[in-house]
């Protein structure tokens, strides 16, 4: 099985997700490393996640 950037989307949220309900001050930091990952898979830098 291949691994995709949409393969991994609902992983990440999930955890993300759990992340948050334990630690709520972490949420900041979740959403700004994850705008910015898919960022800058958007923009090609990261062409190995594409």
């Amino acid at each position: 099985m291949t691994i995709t950037v949409s393969n991994l989307q609902p992983i990440i949220a999930i955890l993300a997700g759990i992340l948050i309900l334990i630690a709520p001050r972490l949420l900041n930091y979740i959403v700004a490393v994850y705008l910015i990952v898919v960022g800058l898979i958007g923009l090609g830098v990261l062409r190995h996640f594409s």
